[in-house]
């Protein structure tokens, strides 16, 4: 992998995401405001020219096809690159189509490929749908397996990050009622010692790493469960054991608040909406979501494809471009 001085000229990579959804908008109006570093989009530039000509966009930004990411675009010019099929200039806005949830996974798979070769400095991805992705034949929970599939990563996790909280998912996209069997110490051993790479990758020299339970008021010594004493608690030893600064396992209830305090730098959730429902109670304008422990550094708006206004010129980059000044910062260089 290269290192960080090395992959700072490279471009950052945009993924356009579900086309009948708001994430051409996103990238069009990010790019209006001006980027402060080159990038390219991977994605079909019919849409983004159709999207530009329908927010009055067309006489400051110019589409440009490309085959290669080379040094990407800056100065009012959008790089595209699509190495699949274009998509048609009726597609239907606001709903899913399977032809927007395959290109979605097209362009995401071809960034990928060429981060992983070497060629991007970041990958910043903008929402698909999995129901259109499905419908296109491509059966993935969403954006994080399919990163972590392609590049062969064993161990990853989702992060949920803004300005106040960080949070790293224990599980993440699986039934609430599998979570316990999920739970074991080796995702909490690889949980925390992900949460110190992304405290580490994000500047801090030595993170404070807080633990939550899984169960009301972390088990309360076995009356509630017993997977804080079983599982969690030993993955926690052995984290300490090692020299990390990690406590726990801490009430639900209260660490996030504790830690939007300034008492920890980073939570550890044990499943999906422990952990990002408090980041995103805090408002999605600012999150992003960060897959940690891949080969590079990706970078997600915290929301969805927003069908209901695609395509009516409402749609707030606020978060896509919080995913890209998140995406820089980890990649800087030393």
């Amino acid at each position: 992998m290269p290192s960080k001085t090395a992959r700072s000229p490279l471009p950052l990579a945009f993924t356009l995401g579900d086309a009948a959804g708001i994430g051409p908008e996103l990238i069009v109006r990010l790019f209006a405001e001006g980027l402060p570093h080159p990038a390219v989009v991977y994605g079909d530039a019919g849409t983004l020219a159709r999207t530009c000509q329908n927010l009055g966009l067309s006489d400051r930004l110019q589409i440009r096809t490309l085959d290669h990411p080379g040094a990407g675009t800056t100065g009012g010019i959008i790089g595209v690159l699509n190495r699949w099929q274009a998509l048609p200039a009726d597609l239907p806005l606001g709903r899913p189509d399977p032809r927007a949830g395959r290109g979605a996974y097209e362009y995401l798979c071809h960034a990928i490929d060429d981060a992983q070769a070497g060629y991007l400095r970041a990958l910043v991805t903008a929402p698909l749908h999995k129901g259109a992705m499905h419908a296109g034949g491509i059966d993935f929970p969403g954006h994080t397996e399919i990163l972590a599939e392609r590049t062969g990563t064993a161990d990853y996790a989702m992060m949920l990050a803004n300005e106040e909280l960080r949070v790293l998912l224990v599980t993440i996209h699986i039934a609430l009622a599998d979570v316990p069997a999920a739970i074991n110490q080796a995702a909490e051993t690889r949980a925390i010692q992900l949460a110190q790479l992304a405290c580490r990758q994000s500047g801090i020299a030595r993170p404070r790493i807080a633990v939550a339970g899984l169960n009301p008021h972390a088990g309360e010594g076995g009356v509630f469960g017993n997977e804080e004493a079983r599982h969690i608690m030993p993955a926690i030893e052995q984290a300490r054991a090692q020299g990390l600064d990690v406590s726990g396992p801490w009430p639900g209830d209260t660490i996030f608040m504790r830690a939007r305090q300034g008492e920890f730098d980073i939570v550890v959730a044990q499943y999906h909406d422990q952990g990002l429902i408090p980041v995103k109670y805090l408002g999605l304008d600012e999150g992003v979501n960060v897959t940690v422990g891949l080969p590079f550094v990706r970078t997600s708006v915290d929301h969805g494809t927003a069908f209901d206004i695609a395509g009516q010129g409402l749609a707030d980059p606020a978060s896509l471009r919080a995913a890209m000044r998140m995406a820089l910062r980890m990649t800087a260089s030393d």
